[in-house]
């Protein structure tokens, strides 16, 4: 799961998606990870407003921002991301990655109620994160459905 820098949207996604699979006990059939297209956080946790958000929903948030990698298009059968912007940039990337095996979609491709766009939530406020977090689960849990 991937947005520009990995503090917003991805660790969300990634958070909620985590929990869907758990709570379907399907952990062994996963790996999740989210990733960032820039270099912008390497290293930081995740904001602390989705990390607020996340916690009302009672979901646990566990990530530190890392750049998306060559392998990561090699071994990840899924690259899910946000907004065009970042479809524009791991298609970019993909395109110099030798035997890229995963699929590049926009999460929202699997919204029930087609909001195509996750929306940056950063320059926003909670309820914003809010929304962030209702689109992922959402999309995440229609993903889960088509895929397991």
């Amino acid at each position: 799961l991937v947005s520009i820098g990995n503090i917003c949207r991805s660790p969300i996604a990634e958070a909620v998606f985590r929990k869907l699979v758990a709570d379907e006990k399907l952990e062994h059939k996963w790996r999740i990870d989210s990733a960032a297209t820039s270099a912008y956080e390497i290293g930081s946790p995740p904001d602390y407003r989705g990390q607020n958000c996340m916690k009302k929903h009672g979901i646990t948030m566990n990530h530190i921002a890392r750049q998306i990698t060559k392998e990561d298009f090699q071994t990840f059968d899924h690259i899910l991301c946000m907004d065009e912007s970042n479809l524009r940039d791991l298609n970019r990337k993909s395109n110099q990655v030798k035997d890229c095996k995963a699929k590049i979609e926009l999460l929202g491709t699997y919204d029930p109620q087609k909001q195509l766009i996750i929306e940056d939530p950063y320059y926003g406020n909670e309820k914003d994160f809010e929304t962030v977090y209702e689109q992922c689960l959402r999309c995440c849990k229609a993903f889960l459905e088509k895929y397991h």
